[in-house]
């Protein structure tokens, strides 16, 4: 396999890269996270600047025709620096569901909104009931004229808060689990009969249970075919995986690095505690399960560009397995290593591995997707 990137995805990698190191300081986003917004605006305005969000969307759609191995890249580099802008939730989810599933005059309404950072938007998918299967949903559209009206409950909805759009999955026919009869609508946030309860998540980001209570929609507000939705919200979802995936890798990255410099400093009996034995094995078995889920995060990478399928399918539900089981031993030992330092707020340790620990619930577990990989 040839790991080497193009001239455009290495001037990419270098862009986000270079942001996040000299303007995206741990004490700025932590001043960020405590914000009523939640993330700055002025960044987010940036990022549409710079081209960012309009990296993952075809040229034809007015975007630059990226894929997964360019997610991968500027996923990596967010999670070094645990950035809290909604870009998973607006531009992979969100835009990703309206990219895979709209019309012609869908996205051409939609996605420049998204591209140019005037529209926020948020992916409505998960309900309490759920756990992490895509198909169970009590969230109903009925037929009303040449439109539906939608009723039902969404949980843990990211980016729900600022959200302009909301994409919204429910059930058009059959039972509460059948794959088939799932439709998907874009809905104005603000329209009549949505009602949120906000607030902020255990890893610094926002998000928003959601209730619809008979919110009409008309019929150009569907994506894609009735009852045909699923496997919107599946390449949607398997979209996010790539993105946080990398994002787990680039934390991982940070703490094992971290962890190395603070044991070569840290002395305990007379000497630096990086000189026990003990601990250096530990710091390397950290070291590979980073490298482990690097190589993992290219494969899928690579599957998902080379198109979407049981293949691509495979290989993000083998990376995101190996990514929950690398970042809980990472996270932990890094916590460990620092001793009663990495449970403070003060540290970033602790928000490293809060985010490795919802990345890990996020999109399915370890145990989740261990049978979808068995089941494909």
């Amino acid at each position: 396999m040839d790991f080497s990137f193009t001239d455009e995805q290495t001037l990419l990698e270098d862009s986000v890269a270079k942001y996040m190191r000299n303007d995206y300081s741990f004490e700025a986003r932590q001043k960020l996270v405590k914000s009523e917004l939640g993330f700055s605006a002025d960044n987010w305005s940036t990022f549409a600047e710079l081209g960012w969000l309009g990296v993952a969307f075809s040229e034809a759609d007015g975007g630059f025709g990226g894929g997964a191995i360019e997610a991968m890249l500027m996923g990596e580099k967010f999670g070094k620096a645990l950035m809290v802008e909604p870009y998973l939730a607006t531009v992979v989810l969100a835009g990703g569901a309206i990219k895979h599933g709209g019309n012609e005059d869908q996205k051409a309404k939609l996605l420049p909104g998204i591209i140019d950072g005037s529209t926020q938007a948020a992916l409505a998918y998960a309900e309490p009931q759920g756990r992490f299967n895509l198909s169970d949903l009590t969230t109903r559209a009925t037929k009303d004229g040449d439109g539906y009206v939608i009723d039902g409950y969404k949980a843990v909805v990211l980016n729900g808060p600022a959200a302009d759009l909301l994409v919204v999955s429910a059930r058009t026919s059959g039972e509460q689990r059948d794959t088939d009869g799932i439709s998907v609508f874009v809905i104005d946030a603000t329209a009549s009969g949505v009602s949120r309860r906000d607030y902020p998540t255990v890893d610094g980001l926002r998000a928003s249970e959601i209730t619809f209570e008979g919110v009409k929609v008309s019929a150009d507000a569907l994506l894609g075919e009735v009852g045909q939705g699923l496997a919107i919200v599946e390449q949607a979802i398997d979209d996010g995986i790539m993105a946080v995936g990398a994002e787990a890798v680039g934390a991982m990255e940070v703490l094992y690095k971290d962890t190395v410099e603070y044991c070569k400093t840290r002395e305990q009996f007379g000497q630096a505690i990086g000189k026990f034995q003990v601990l250096q094995h530990r710091m390397v078995d950290m070291f590979m399960e980073h490298e482990q889920s690097k190589s993992l995060m290219y494969m899928a990478a690579m599957r998902m560009d080379e198109g979407y399928g049981p293949a691509a399918q495979k290989a993000v539900s083998a990376f995101k397995v190996q990514v929950g089981k690398s970042g809980r031993f990472v996270g932990q030992n890094a916590v460990q290593l620092h001793g009663g330092m990495g449970m403070t707020d003060e540290l970033n340790v602790g928000h490293y591995f809060k985010r490795l620990t919802i990345i890990d619930t996020l999109f399915g577990n370890v145990d989740f997707h261990l049978k979808r990989f068995g089941s494909l």
